[in-house]
């Protein structure tokens, strides 16, 4: 007989690493994401178009976001217990980098958005050393 416990407390256990899983994970995606906000940072101070500051403001954050997203794949999806043995700062790492993400979202500061990429490359050599390019791209990492 079918009962509400069973059905709420299965009693098999299924894990899964991902939806997919693809198993593509670069950092250049939120690298990319990263300098198109710190190029839109640059065109909205030098334009006195209300309405393209203000589209560059919506696109800003829209990138700002999409770089979050990129970190937190690479983060929860790629990287595994065994790579925190190489580096113990990894997770703080991600985390100051996916804060500093917010603050390219919520600001117009190119310094900011500076720092953030510096924190990507920080987290690009932490992928690549981890075997990032041969594990995860087809071909390796397009020169």
């Amino acid at each position: 007989m079918l009962t509400l416990r069973s059905i709420l407390r299965p009693t098999r256990i299924v894990d899964a690493h991902c939806d997919i899983p693809c198993g593509v994970y670069d950092p250049e995606q939120a690298r990319i994401e990263a300098e198109s906000c710190l190029r839109i940072i640059e065109k909205h101070d030098a334009s006195d178009d209300k309405l393209f500051r203000a589209r560059c403001i919506h696109v800003k954050e829209e990138r700002a976001e999409l770089v979050k997203h990129h970190l937190d794949v690479l983060w929860h999806d790629y990287f595994k217990p065994e790579h925190l043995e190489k580096y113990p700062d990894l997770h703080d790492t991600f985390w100051k980098a996916t804060k500093q993400a917010s603050k390219v979202k919520q600001s117009l500061d190119a310094g900011a958005a500076k720092e953030l990429l510096s924190m990507i490359d920080t987290i690009d050599e932490m992928w690549k050393a981890t075997g990032g390019p041969d594990k995860t791209r087809v071909n390796g990492r397009p020169s």
